[in-house]
């Protein structure tokens, strides 16, 4: 299989000087724009933090203009409510397309690190709604430890393999708004609980009203984790 080279906007170290990345992965329909204004706001915080917002590799089915990492042409927010040994060959089909566009994250995340020269241990995952089921599938299945994982209004796809294909850790931070229309809070759930009997360290913040979106409140919440996790 030829991986897809992944590409994207980004958002240079405001002190110049690069000692940590953030990937951030966009949802379905968008591309790396829509995550990457997210960046200044981290970057008050983290002045030696590259930014890297990389467009899916595949264009989306439903929007002209879009990129989405794998098909969710069957998607139900119903199959998200649901505990992975009750999964749907539609969730199944969605949990392998997650796979397969893992592996270009993959080499992306390995060429930022040879070309900064920084140990995985620099580099954190951001992602949002479909970004954030990209995060969760890629970084535990690494070789080597990132620094951390921030998932807003997103889901774990293949919870069931989880335990037995784990290779490391990395801590987790989700944040998922109470009345998500597209995405439902109770994914989110989901995910902790697997996680967490998994071994990872996990917190999951419910944001009360908020749908399916980032909110001041939850950019707060991902700052701080990702100072305590890459400093």
């Amino acid at each position: 299989m030829t991986l897809a080279a992944l590409d994207g906007p980004i958002f240079p170290a405001a002190s110049g000087t690069v000692k940590s990345i953030v990937v951030l992965l966009h949802g379905y329909g968008a591309d790396g724009n829509d995550l990457i204004g997210l960046a200044p706001h981290f970057a008050r915080a983290l002045p030696d933090t590259v930014f890297y917002s990389p467009n899916a590799p595949q264009p989306c089915e439903m929007s002209p203009f879009g990129r989405q990492w794998f098909s969710l042409a069957a998607y139900d927010p119903e199959f998200l409510r649901r505990k992975p040994e009750t999964m749907s060959g539609a969730l199944r089909a969605m949990a392998e397309g997650a796979r397969q566009s893992a592996t270009s994250i993959d080499l992306f995340i390995d060429n930022l690190l040879a070309q900064h020269k920084l140990d995985a241990g620099k580099l954190a995952l951001i992602g949002f709604s479909q970004g954030t089921m990209m995060a969760l599938q890629t970084a535990p299945r690494r070789k080597d430890c990132l620094a951390g994982i921030v998932g807003f209004s997103g889901a774990l796809l293949g919870g069931e393999t989880l335990a037995a294909e784990t290779l490391n850790k990395p801590p987790v931070l989700l944040v998922h708004g109470t009345t998500d229309p597209v995405v439902p809070v109770e994914a989110s759930r989901l995910a902790r609980d697997t996680l967490m009997q998994t071994g990872f360290d996990i917190t999951l913040h419910e944001r009360p009203g908020l749908q399916h979106g980032i909110d001041e409140q939850g950019i707060a919440l991902a700052t701080q984790f990702l100072k305590e996790h890459l400093s």
